[in-house]
């Protein structure tokens, strides 16, 4: 006969060794024994009798007991043995649990390492750590859902008005999903499905001074700022080599031959990911060989003011800059690259493939390949230097032409 649910509530067990057992029908039974009430299936499976665990009551009730019983039949009517196929289930449970978004994300850092530059890897660790894993690093990654990217992390990022990290963390869990699905840990990447659910990212532009006039104000006032002697010399040394500035803060000793007048930016730390050579003006070469004893016992020219195992921060240069009263909408540390780019061609007349080689960016010869770190050395070596010396110019008030009308 059919179990019932008040019959269930108030069995008791009778003292029986083995404990009683009371049938449900179809191969189910309760068995109650001085411990507890167990829902239990008995089976058999290639010729052999086993018993299949169906849970305890009261966590399992008789409704859900008899599904589970149903499940199990079906599983053998399909030639699959119900309890290995628990154990199986089981386990993919627990991989699932130890294969957390974090845990996930972490090997894949370190698996992709060797493609990024340090500051890179640096940053988006510092992403995930501040905007995505407090959120949905402890879920494991193959139960994530479309919406608990968006809902739980990006759109707490674009609600505080940085839509550019928004879509970058969107982009950086793309990747780490598209890595869990290739080792399988994932069925695809849910990332897909947020295509247009943030913002658009506004158009900006690094604020510039390109006006020969302001850059000799600009000049003036970086010589005549005063602050921790790297961040002085770091300061000075952006306009001379008008890299990116996480080129320059990254910067390593190791890179620099001063004899040489040459620094070799390996490939890793570039944007293009091609090495490329700055030569170095007399100017470059006196405010390196004046910051040589304070740092060129370590590792970075310019490191951090906290540590020197790291490198400055990313915000020195542009804090400096606010320091001396140039705002953000005015010039920033990146705003050097359009000031050398723009009076180098416009009121030097220096060669633009020449300028842009030096700029790191992608300049080809006449049959379309790509120029190597060297090409055009000694004709960029005497333009760095024009270059350096153009800028004292401007700083001493010697030779200021303005862009526009053409007077000085």
């Amino acid at each position: 006969m059919a179990l019932t649910n008040i019959f269930i509530k108030n069995v008791k067990h009778t003292g029986a060794t083995s404990g009683d057992k009371y049938t449900d029908g179809r191969a189910l039974y309760l068995l109650v024994n001085a411990v507890g009430k167990y829902w239990r299936m008995d089976y058999r499976f290639v010729d052999k009798r086993k018993t299949l665990a169906l849970g305890v009551y009261p966590d399992v009730g008789l409704a859900k007991a008899r599904l589970r019983r149903d499940k199990a039949r079906e599983q053998l009517a399909d030639g699959i043995d119900p309890a290995v196929a628990k154990r199986e289930e089981k386990q993919e449970q627990a991989d699932a649990a130890a294969n957390t978004f974090e845990a996930v994300a972490r090997i894949w850092l370190t698996k992709t390492a060797a493609k990024r530059a340090e500051v890179t890897q640096s940053r988006i660790t510092t992403l995930l750590e501040k905007d995505v894993f407090p959120f949905i690093g402890h879920m494991p990654i193959s139960t994530i859902k479309p919406r608990d990217v968006l809902d739980r992390a990006v759109r707490k990022i674009e609600t505080r008005g940085s839509i550019d990290t928004a879509h970058r963390a969107k982009q950086i869990c793309g990747q780490i999903f598209r890595y869990a699905v290739a080792i399988g840990l994932a069925e695809r990447d849910v990332t897909t499905d947020l295509r247009g659910a943030l913002s658009a990212i506004p158009e900006s532009h690094f604020a510039a001074i390109t006006e020969p006039k302001q850059a000799g104000e600009l000049m003036r006032s970086i010589f005549d700022y005063t602050g921790h002697p790297c961040t002085v010399a770091a300061l000075k040394l952006s306009p001379l080599v008008f890299v990116r500035p996480g080129e320059l803060r990254t910067a390593e000793w190791a890179e620099i031959d001063l004899d040489a007048a040459e620094w070799r930016i390996p490939a890793s730390k570039m944007k293009m990911k091609v090495d490329h050579l700055v030569p170095l003006s007399t100017q470059s070469v006196e405010l390196l060989r004046s910051v040589q004893p304070i740092t060129g016992h370590g590792r970075y020219v310019f490191p951090s003011l906290r540590t020197g195992e790291r490198p400055m921060s990313e915000n020195t240069i542009n804090a400096a800059l606010r320091g001396m009263g140039y705002s953000k909408e005015v010039h920033t540390a990146h705003g050097f690259r359009a000031l050398a780019r723009t009076i180098m061609d416009e009121v030097m007349g220096e060669r633009v493939d020449l300028i842009e080689h030096q700029l790191a960016h992608a300049v080809k010869d006449p049959n379309g390949r790509a120029y190597n770190r060297t090409a055009h050395l000694p004709a960029r070596r005497v333009m760095m230097q024009n270059w350096a010396n153009y800028l004292d110019k401007l700083r001493t008030r010697a030779d200021v032409i303005a862009i526009r009308n053409g007077t000085k």
